[in-house]
């Protein structure tokens, strides 16, 4: 199996998605994560969707492979634990990961000072260090108002610039851990959620519309920007998503449905030219007319049958449910699923890393630990800490084991 990351040691101190979402990717590449929160969890513990008992599963997903270390974080004390633990020697080390306030003894200088070669990762709201979540990054990228209709702004549920984040966060980190075995030295790296917006936008595009057209992207429904894509309801009441980027696709739509004389008809009556993804885009209303009446007479599965092997570039429409039920990329017969048994909740179907080193074997699946389960086995093998001193910092309230017990 490839662990590539297996002798590295990750601290992680955070909350909500972005930098979760990184240490849980560096967790599984293999490194040693450890997330450290207060006792009795950080300000996630209890996000929503909660199993039966009160177990967040937001939580559990976002944390998996990782270990967990419970501290009195707000007592002198618990943060010189923390930050013996980011700090501790040995090849590896000296690695933080956060996306909390930064200041004090968990400040860039402050921690350094202790190990010149830390490598900290620091996820902040605004480069000058303001607050934000991805709603409120969302909310000024223009994406809420090219998404629907135009009646009102769109909020996306997908938490996107958080995720791209997180993903910026584990190669940012990966990009310092090369430069550090390299040169021996660390240094703090920092990202804003606002910038990783900033740079999408950019890099998609549209910061070039604005700067060379003078244009903004409009919202157009479902439509494919571009080309032409859109959705079709069927005649059992599902929906799907047809789109044709290639002229091979667009040709295969024609054959599929028995529609490419009737379809061929529409450029010169519309003057477009409809091998061109510009034409098509121009045309797309007076092709969805005709193609609308062959999905309405069929089945999402007689679609299906009709497309099978045609190379037509489609997909169904499904919410959560029919995702986890229907769809068998979404079960154990994808190799990046796995069932482990989720402490606090019980048999789980829980993802690996997507990636495939060479078609060798993935890491297995691991669910996510108990809050603090791993706070005594950390310090004492990390830190050397004896047993008894670990008795009496537990009694004191200073450190908790699963679940502050």
């Amino acid at each position: 199996m490839i662990h590539p990351l297996s002798d590295v040691r990750v601290v992680e101190v955070s909350a909500f998605i972005a930098a979760p979402l990184g240490g849980m990717t560096l967790a599984q590449l293999g490194a040693d994560v450890i997330r450290i929160d207060p006792i009795g969890g950080n300000i996630d513990i209890a996000r929503w969707p909660l199993a039966p008992n009160g177990t967040s599963l937001y939580w559990a997903s976002l944390n998996k492979a990782k270990r967990s270390v419970a501290l009195a974080l707000n007592t002198p004390q618990g943060q010189e634990l923390a930050r013996a633990l980011i700090c501790a020697p040995g090849a590896g080390g000296g690695n933080l990961l956060t996306n909390l306030p930064a200041g004090g003894w968990m400040s860039y200088q402050a921690l350094s000072a202790h190990r010149p070669d830390l490598i900290m990762m620091r996820l902040t709201g605004t480069p000058t260090g303001g607050t934000a979540i991805d709603y409120t990054i969302n909310c000024a990228s223009g994406f809420p108002l090219a998404t629907g209709t135009g009646e009102a702004p769109v909020n996306h549920v997908l938490p996107a610039w958080d995720v791209t984040a997180a993903l910026y966060l584990s190669t940012g980190f990966l990009a310092a851990e090369r430069h550090r075995r390299d040169t021996g030295q660390g240094q703090e790296v920092t990202l804003a959620l606002s910038d990783v917006m900033l740079a999408t936008v950019s890099n998609l595009g549209y910061v070039a519309d604005v700067q060379v057209n003078d244009a903004v992207r409009p919202p157009l429904g479902n439509d494919l920007y571009g080309a032409f894509g859109r959705d079709f309801a069927t005649a059992d009441s599902r929906r799907i998503m047809l789109c044709a980027i290639s002229n091979r696709q667009w040709r295969a739509i024609g054959k599929a449905t028995g529609l490419t004389e009737r379809i061929a008809m529409i450029g010169p009556m519309m003057q477009v030219d409809l091998d061109d993804e510009g034409g098509r885009f121009e045309a797309r209303h007076a092709i969805a007319a005709v193609l609308e009446p062959w999905f309405a007479k069929r089945t999402l599965a007689e679609v299906g049958a009709a497309f099978e092997g045609s190379g037509i570039l489609w997909g169904p429409y499904q919410d959560f449910r029919q995702l986890v039920r229907d769809d068998p990329q979404c079960s154990p017969a994808n190799p990046i699923f796995g069932q482990v048994d989720q402490a606090g909740v019980g048999p789980l179907m829980v993802n690996t890393l997507p990636l495939d080193f060479a078609g060798t074997n993935r890491r297995p699946a691991v669910g996510a630990p108990r809050l603090g389960e791993h706070t005594e086995a950390a310090l004492t093998e990390i830190l050397g800490l004896p047993s008894a001193e670990y008795a009496r910092l537990h009694d004191a309230g200073v450190v908790a084991g699963p679940m502050g017990h």
